[in-house]
């Protein structure tokens, strides 16, 4: 497969918001920090800024969800852009970093503002967090058919793939729980990350409340009010920001089954098998190259079936290559070091893409993976992902 993405488009800036709970604050403020930040991390300033991207856009769904779109953040930030978009359907939440890159490769833009902005937390405080935008919402689709067993959240549908996989390859709670310690201890290194300061023990996590069996407290990820943006331009353009590019090597975005989480011919795959997949085919880099990953952790059980779909082990052996450590700052691929959306909060893989990308620059601190030039960040649970690989220049 063809790969026309390679050489054409990187990442220039980064930049993140205070991630905080229950913040109240207003949701374009937090994203106006994040755009601070990154604009000044590439050196660039907003009249550089020809294009916009954001999941999902400015759209129906439960509060907080995605309170800012992206003709929202034009009007706020007063820009001019040559090309914008605000999708929720593609690969998962990468639809619009993957779009971006596809921008400036072909011409539509310099530089993109993308960007991922929610207050989730917030919305639950002030109970408006709910399926549908209102009261009155219907449910329809292929969710409609799990509602009605009593599975209305996304937790019960990930328990349906973690009791498949502990049924069928002997994964335990004890493997899982070995990830969301490590990551938590992550989280100490990363002043931004929401559990900073809150360390984790494998007891704790054994011990924690049933949230959807056999997933508990601690394998569910952190509703958060923040935000992430991240500035992509074309390689042309790239040359003139402040600091090295960090080239888009190659995107997956293959989905090969329905867009259904529960209708999989194998219920211990994901659509992360088919992105990864994908990603492989558009490049001559193989999972051996990787030097740091960050893999979608909505909730804990995805890790282990990420490492699975993008070829760090075999079928089945997610688990036990999670607890030999091999995900840990030593380890054959090291995972989520700023502690992932269980520990540093649900940014829906922007703060993974945030963190890879910090790996990439040598800025990690005390969680940083020594000599890394390469990294692989990996969104999505369930029917839909999205994949990106990146390479230091």
């Amino acid at each position: 497969m063809t790969n026309r993405l390679a050489g054409k488009a990187a990442i220039t800036g980064i930049g993140r918001s205070r991630i905080r709970r229950k913040s109240m604050a207003a949701p374009v403020v937090l994203l106006a920090e994040a755009f601070r930040e990154a604009l000044e991390d590439a050196g660039l300033t907003r009249d550089d800024i020809d294009g916009i991207s954001t999941y999902p856009g400015h759209q129906g769904g439960y509060s907080g969800h995605a309170p800012v779109g992206a003709t929202e953040a034009i009007n706020a930030f007063g820009l001019k852009v040559n090309w914008f978009l605000g999708a929720a359907e593609g690969a998962a939440q990468f639809v619009a970093l993957i779009a971006a890159a596809m921008a400036v490769a072909t011409g539509q833009a310099r530089h993109v503002m993308v960007f991922r902005c929610l207050n989730e937390s917030s919305a639950q405080a002030s109970g408006r967090r709910g399926i549908g935008e209102g009261e009155t919402s219907e449910i329809g689709g292929w969710v409609s058919w799990l509602v009605p067993m009593g599975a209305a959240s996304a937790a019960n549908w990930a328990a349906m793939y973690a009791d498949r996989i502990m049924h069928e390859y002997g994964l335990t709670r004890e493997h899982l729980g070995a990830q969301a310690v490590f990551q938590r201890a992550c989280a100490q290194h990363d002043p931004g990350a929401i559990m900073h300061g809150k360390p984790l023990r494998m007891e704790d996590y054994l011990s924690a409340r049933m949230i959807s069996d056999p997933l508990c407290l601690f394998d569910c990820d952190v509703p958060v009010d923040g935000a992430v943006c991240v500035i992509v331009s074309s390689i042309e353009a790239a040359r003139d920001c402040k600091r090295s590019p960090l080239r888009i090597e190659a995107a997956g975005t293959a989905l090969k089954q329905g867009f259904t989480w529960h209708q999989r011919t194998d219920p211990t795959t994901m659509g992360a098998h088919d992105a990864a997949a994908s990603m492989w085919a558009r490049t001559d880099l193989e999972p051996k190259d990787v030097d740091v990953a960050g893999l979608y952790d909505g909730f804990s059980i995805f890790v282990p079936m990420w490492l699975e779909a993008l070829g760090f082990c075999g079928k089945g052996e997610g688990g036990p290559f999670i607890a030999a450590g091999e995900t840990q700052l030593n380890g054959i691929i090291p995972v989520n070091t700023n502690g992932g959306q269980l520990s540093a909060g649900r940014l829906h893989g922007y703060g993974l893409l945030w963190e890879v990308c910090a790996q990439l620059r040598g800025d990690g601190g005390g969680r940083q993976v020594r000599d890394a030039t390469v990294g692989l960040v990996a969104v999505g649970g369930g029917a839909e992902a999205g994949t990106v690989l990146l390479v230091r220049e």
